[in-house]
């Protein structure tokens, strides 16, 4: 059937060999992981920690783990993806290749929401730290302009004026390079990275192994409601993939950028979040947006926790660079496939970059920033990931099967188990997320498919003409 077409893998792979695209390959494996680590180390590790622990008490370091071996599991897929066909799109191009172009469209238009929201969530929370930072030195917004209509209880706000503003600063930098952005997004991560390590130092000799009993007061119940939360802190690696056409070696540093980030970053939550509930009885952390911070002044180190407050909003900054980067870069994938109108993945002349697709989806989620609440966004976006992280599980399977020949750089290994680990962990997490999620999830897939049948159908290219 033409809804379940494929691309043809050493077409797709020839097409953009010697730079074919029009994007320069600038990034190596070290700016790989280090993009990877910026997407990861953010909102999930300075704010979901709190609601974490409330959620599973100590076992929060289980949850973690749990959330971990989701993303492993799914990495080591999207790792072999990522040697055998280095190509930007990230699971929309491996969807395309292997299971056909109506799931590919639906999982470019599932990531394109992800990818959105989660640099307008995040934008939300960098603006609060922002807002909290400032006013350490006496500087106020006027009220109306610090958060969206309706988003803060008994105050009238109509816009949130800095999660507009840093969304707009981002999108002027990834319009004009991304060298600059991979430069600017390495000295933030080993920034923040040390003030991780720096909360870790410190806060070791605070620990009081006493609040970590009972160490599971809510049972696996709450360990597995706490992981599907708290999966929202690993959502990020995969936008490595994004940046297929525009790294060296791709074959090679691909699979390094994945895992290299994935590993550093599981690390530094579970040590970070037993750490956290050593100092702070877990109870403690109810209606706190800032635990990471409250652990150290609930410990008397006040100095140190401004630098994690700094660190926090560093952490975010990075994160939606890379969120914003590997959305421009999908919407630019689907389009030059046909799918989307052509305007999108016209690359600058001078910038090398999709530039009308990074200005058009900069402004949108500006606005969506400052004018929505996302209080739920969090949710919405993890089970986005979760799909997309189902059906790479599932590609990886077919890949094997349909091209047993193909050249792989890095093969998952234990095939067919480790995948289907990977798919039977990701629908576990899906399934203890709520039901007004799952609702909110098939409205977008439903206006996708219209989307498709209306528009993209008769206009791929590979559309019998």
């Amino acid at each position: 059937m033409s809804l379940f077409r494929t691309k043809n893998i050493d077409a797709l792979i020839a097409s953009t060999a010697g730079n074919a695209g029009g994007l320069k390959r600038v990034l190596g494996p070290v700016d790989l992981v280090l993009m990877g680590i910026g997407a990861i180390i953010g909102t999930g590790i300075f704010v979901l920690t709190g609601t974490g622990a409330l959620t599973a008490g100590p076992a929060l370091t289980l949850s973690f783990v749990v959330a971990a071996m989701a993303c492993g599991f799914a990495a080591l897929c999207y790792a072999e993806f990522a040697s055998a066909i280095p190509v930007s799109g990230s699971v929309y191009t491996y969807s395309y290749a292997t299971l056909g172009e109506i799931v590919a469209w639906m999982i470019g238009w599932d990531l394109m929401l992800e990818y959105g929201l989660a640099a307008s969530a995040v934008s939300v929370g960098w603006s609060g730290y922002f807002q909290s930072l400032i006013g350490g030195f006496g500087i106020h917004l006027p009220t109306l302009l610090t958060a969206a209509p309706g988003a803060v209880p008994g105050e009238t706000t109509l816009f949130n004026l800095p999660a507009f503003v840093i969304m707009l600063a981002i999108t002027a930098l990834l319009s004009i390079g991304v060298q600059g952005f991979a430069k600017l997004n390495n000295l933030m991560v080993a920034i923040k990275v040390g003030i991780v390590l720096l909360f870790i130092v410190v806060g070791i000799g605070y620990v009081k192994p006493s609040n970590w009993a009972p160490f599971m007061p809510f049972g696996f119940s709450g360990v597995f409601s706490a992981a599907a939360l708290v999966f929202f802190a690993f959502i990020g690696f995969d936008a490595v993939t994004s940046a297929a056409e525009e790294v060296k070696n791709p074959k090679r540093d691909l699979p390094i950028g994945i895992i290299g980030s994935l590993a550093v970053c599981t690390i530094l939550y579970v040590i970070v979040s037993a750490i956290m509930t050593g100092i702070v009885p877990y109870p403690k952390f109810a209606g706190v947006d800032h635990p990471v911070s409250l652990a150290l002044q609930y410990a008397g180190q006040n100095w140190v926790a401004g630098f994690i407050d700094l660190g926090a909003i560093l952490g975010m900054t990075t994160v939606i660079l890379v969120m914003a980067y590997g959305q421009s870069r999908v919407i630019f994938a689907m389009s030059r496939d046909g799918l989307l109108p052509p305007v999108l993945s016209k690359v600058h002349p001078r910038f090398s970059t999709p530039f009308v697709t990074t200005w058009l989806i900069g402004i949108v989620f500006s606005l969506f920033a400052a004018l929505v609440p996302l209080n739920v966004l969090a949710e919405l976006i993890n089970i986005g990931t979760l799909a997309a992280f189902t059906l790479i599980s599932i590609a990886v399977l077919v890949l094997r099967k349909t091209k047993p020949d193909l050249h792989r750089a890095f093969r998952c290994p234990g095939v067919p188990f480790v995948p289907l680990l990977a798919v039977g962990f990701c629908v576990f997490l899906m399934l203890n997320l709520q039901s007004i999620t799952w609702m909110a999830f098939g409205i977008w897939l439903s206006i996708g498919f219209i989307v498709y049948f209306a528009y993209a159908r008769r206009r791929s290219l590979l559309h019998p003409r």
